[in-house]
């Protein structure tokens, strides 16, 4: 049997003149996920993307649960096709899906005719292929509005497929297509879903993580490559860039407010992530912050942090409650990583009364007390990077 797997477009269709360059951006992310587990001819046509295997040796099994995760693809399905003539399709139909047709009790045929030369109809189709199918598994009752099983038939134009249902897929846009942005990973729950959420929409993600030994462990900055392996399989390569931190929150606690110590120190996060994405062409920031989860993430208090970054800041959480994070986590499997109990730079110096409510002119006069421009710099110059893969072993 020639098996393939059939990826079906989902928003991708919706675009006009520059819908093929979404496509092409898709089939390179595709083989790029899959050339670990063989070669394979990747090729798209009528809003479907085939992933057709090129030698025998080829871990089918591999390359779908790989595509299953790639964003731009709504829907994805295991198929083997044959020649574009009914008894080859129903002779398919009884081979490929015959224990599934065994232990069903109930089912019906859905066709799709892209191929207009086919001389039968999609209902003429469907209806002769069901007809014989019962006949060759009486026990099956027709019910077609809530069959056990649907055979779905596709007729193209250089052959006919068949398959069992689809299972859903990443959905989204493919990752290169939405710009380039760096995200905020601080080892919580939030920020991976942060990244998660934006990889979805296209956005290929640089990673920076603010380290502060000797206030945090090893063991710390592990737990946050982890995460950024498990990400690895929905965002594809990323690269963690780690700033030390443990300075400038020092330097904080020495010169600042107690209350104002949170706000101050997302500030120069975001000086530094800033930076950092200017340096690399980014265009934009991710963080996983939530309107009034804690007391940084009040709308004053949000506006406070944003007004130290140059680029948009884009929150994708924003609007969401943890119960709704945490169902993310946990389907991407971010979730037991996130709540292993290591010391995080967020958990350093916590003050006991943070303002809910900050003025920006007192956070500004707060701040001047510092240099933060050499702070910063030093900072940066500081800074090292690692390339994770979802390969790379777990090290806590």
């Amino acid at each position: 049997m020639n098996e393939i797997i059939l990826c079906k477009l989902g928003e991708v269709v919706l675009k006009g003149l520059n819908r093929r360059s979404f496509e092409m951006k898709l089939m390179s992310n595709i083989r790029r996920r899959t050339a670990r587990f063989g070669k394979f001819r990747i090729y798209s046509k009528q809003s479907t993307i085939y992933v057709e295997p090129a030698e025998e040796t080829c871990d089918l099994s591999g390359a779908y649960a790989a595509c299953k995760q790639v964003f731009g693809i709504i829907a994805i399905a295991r198929a083997v096709s044959c020649p574009k003539e009914k008894e080859a399709i129903l002779a398919t139909a009884k081979t490929y899906l015959g224990e599934a047709l065994t232990a069903a009790r109930s089912f019906k045929v859905e066709s799709k005719r892209a191929d207009k030369s086919f001389p039968m109809s999609s209902i003429q189709l469907s209806q002769w292929v069901g007809g014989e199918l019962h006949e060759a598994y009486p026990h099956l009752k027709v019910d077609v509005h809530h069959p056990e099983l649907t055979v779905y038939v596709e007729v193209r134009e250089d052959a006919a497929y068949v398959h069992a249902p689809a299972e859903p897929a990443a959905g989204g846009l493919p990752i290169g297509m939405g710009g380039r942005a760096v995200s905020l990973l601080s080892g919580g729950i939030d920020s991976p879903v942060a990244s998660y959420m934006m990889a979805k929409r296209g956005v290929q993600l640089e990673m920076i993580h603010f380290a502060s030994p000797p206030y945090t462990s090893e063991q710390a900055r592990e737990k946050v490559l982890q995460l950024a392996r498990e990400l690895v399989p929905w965002c594809g390569r990323l690269t963690v860039h780690v700033v030390p931190f443990a300075e400038i929150q020092e330097e904080i606690r020495r010169s600042c407010p107690e209350d104002h110590f949170t706000l101050i120190m997302r500030r120069f996060m975001m000086r530094l992530a800033d930076a950092l994405a200017h340096e690399l062409g980014c265009g934009a920031l991710v963080t996983g912050e939530c309107l009034g989860q804690v007391a940084s993430q009040t709308m004053a208090a949000l506006a406070v942090s944003e007004d130290a970054a140059t680029l948009p800041v884009l929150r994708p959480l924003i609007g969401m409650d943890k119960e709704e994070i945490v169902r993310i986590a946990r389907h991407i499997g971010t979730f037991d990583t996130s709540i292993l109990p290591y010391e995080d730079c967020c958990t350093v110096f916590t003050p006991r009364h943070p303002a809910t409510r900050p003025r920006l002119e007192d956070v500004r006069q707060a701040e001047a007390a510092l240099d933060v421009e050499s702070l910063v710099q030093k900072a940066l110059a500081d800074e090292t990077w690692v390339r994770v893969k979802s390969t790379d072993p777990a090290r806590i």
